[in-house]
């Protein structure tokens, strides 16, 4: 999907590290959220409430979850994150992102 329809958008930005990572909350109307965003070169660590779908439209970064090898991405792709977890990026390039919470 490239295209979200019918949807509300906050304002405000969610600001991370320094202003190095940012996104914008999208609100669907059956009540699901989704953000989109940039995260500049840097390394990166967050944590999750929910399960966490990152799809990465554009960029390349390195991605490590709890327990496994760092992984890859160059360009697009998609990982899981998955609830009350933490993981670990390396951002190689300017990369965008959006990212779904998902219920379990």
């Amino acid at each position: 999907m490239t295209t979200f329809e019918n949807v509300r958008i906050a304002k405000e930005a969610n600001i991370y590290f320094d202003g190095k990572v940012t996104s914008r909350n999208v609100l669907f109307a059956d009540g699901t959220k989704k953000t989109l965003g940039i995260m500049m070169p840097g390394e990166y660590e967050f944590s999750t409430s929910l399960k966490e779908e990152m799809d990465i439209t554009a960029g390349k970064l390195e991605y490590k979850l709890n327990g496994q090898d760092w992984q890859t991405i160059d360009g697009s792709g998609v990982f899981y994150v998955p609830a009350n977890e933490s993981f670990q990026l390396k951002v190689h390039t300017v990369v965008d992102y959006c990212c779904s919470y998902l219920a379990e």
